[in-house]
């Protein structure tokens, strides 16, 4: 089957405009976006930069706006598309470095604001931290995200508000939080309780639907925000007595 790539093709740093260029692929075998990627690099066009790294929908890397969706490369299969003319561009929402290439640099500061690792709060125990299965059901859904931008470039509230932290730290930031051995205080999580942060999500669910991880970030916003008001609640309260 031959297939057609219409990618954009820019370079900041160089002279002529962004522009979209065609390639010809012909392939008999089952072969995914990424594999078709490198072989247009290696024998029509050495310029043509995109990135990736493993290969196998882990790293993330090779994100990038798939006939308009932003997806992986690696995962999305060319028969799957089911139209031989494949559009690719870069993720939507970040700067161009190059071609396919985007500046992930904000997408990962708004991930270290909300400090994505387990606090315990002091010292931690002797024998470790002894978790029920039961305990972790609500983080399983949210450890497989693979901080690949599919979500963060496809949120409207993003394109929209560069402060806006985005549903991947956001979701992240719960996984956190709803780990058992996490014993961060109110003061040091409440700072996202704002605009820009929990209570800045519009409920589109663009995130969702485009998560190449099925991890549904919304859900854990949301939870996010359900546990926000439950602690301010119960500090109101204790302050009370």
């Amino acid at each position: 089957m031959e297939f057609v790539f219409r990618i954009l093709r820019s370079d900041p740093q160089g002279e002529p405009p962004p522009a979209f260029r065609d390639y010809r692929y012909a392939t008999d075998e089952k072969k995914s976006v990424l594999e078709a990627l490198m072989e247009i690099r290696d024998e029509q066009d050495p310029t043509l930069a995109f990135r990736y790294s493993c290969r196998e929908a882990v790293c993330g890397s090779c994100a990038v706006a798939i006939d308009g969706r932003p997806g992986l490369a690696c995962r999305t299969m060319l028969q799957s598309l089911g139209t031989p003319r494949v559009l690719l561009e870069p993720l939507p929402g970040f700067e161009v470095q190059k071609d396919l290439v985007v500046n992930m640099e904000p997408f990962f500061e708004a991930y270290r604001k909300v400090e994505p690792f387990i606090s315990p709060g002091g010292a931690p125990p002797e024998k470790g931290c002894r978790i029920e299965e039961r305990e972790m059901d609500r983080v399983y859904p949210f450890i497989n995200c693979i901080l690949c931008g599919c979500c963060h470039s496809a949120c409207p509230v993003v394109s929209r508000d560069e402060r806006y932290l985005g549903p991947a730290a956001l979701a992240k930031l719960y996984r956190f939080l709803a780990d058992p051995r996490d014993r961060r205080p109110l003061d040091r999580w409440s700072p996202v309780s704002t605009e820009t942060g929990a209570w800045g999500c519009h409920k589109v669910f663009r995130c969702n639907e485009v998560c190449p991880k099925e991890v549904r970030p919304a859900d854990g916003i949301a939870a996010l925000r359900r546990r926000l008001v439950v602690e301010k609640f119960l500090r109101f309260f204790r302050l009370r007595r």
